[in-house]
């Protein structure tokens, strides 16, 4: 009498089309990952604009006018009363905007703040996102370097 033994295991076919599924599964997955890792890095820019607005503000109140809030004492690029890049809670390695001081206008009483994306970081091609001292929102979101009407606001 023949004695049957059953195999145990996975065929390779069946191995290769767990493969196949998992690479499709990946395929899916991994734009919808770097859109919401940019979401995030965003969402840390809106706030450290709203953050260094505050900064802008008191600088006001102690200055009198907007001016001077730059590093060195200038009126635009890198500010001097507040972090340079985003997030600002990591270091400047970490960074995925930098913020800059855009304008100082009208006798230093309004001003034009702004973070920009760095290049190969998950928000390159992003869009700069934009603060103005009376309260205006904006974001390049076509990354064309104006802003249109359609883009004042960060959530557009």
């Amino acid at each position: 009498m023949k004695r049957v033994v059953a195999q145990k295991g996975v065929t390779l076919i069946e191995l290769m089309i767990a493969v196949a599924i998992a690479g499709i599964i990946a395929t899916i997955a991994y734009p919808s990952y770097q859109g919401y890792l940019a979401n995030a890095a965003r969402g840390s820019a809106q706030a450290d604009l709203m953050a260094f607005a505050t900064a802008m503000e008191r600088h006001s109140a102690s200055n009198f006018s907007y001016r001077g809030a730059a590093s060195g004492g200038g009126d635009t690029g890198t500010p001097a009363i507040f972090a340079g890049h985003s997030p600002s809670s990591e270091t400047a390695a970490n960074k995925k905007y930098d913020l800059t001081i855009s304008a100082v206008e009208n006798g230093g009483n309004t001003y034009i703040i702004v973070a920009t994306p760095v290049s190969g970081t998950v928000v390159d091609g992003d869009g700069a996102l934009f603060y103005y001292s009376d309260g205006r929102k904006a974001w390049d979101q076509d990354a064309n370097g104006n802003v249109s009407a359609a883009e004042f606001c960060w959530t557009c």
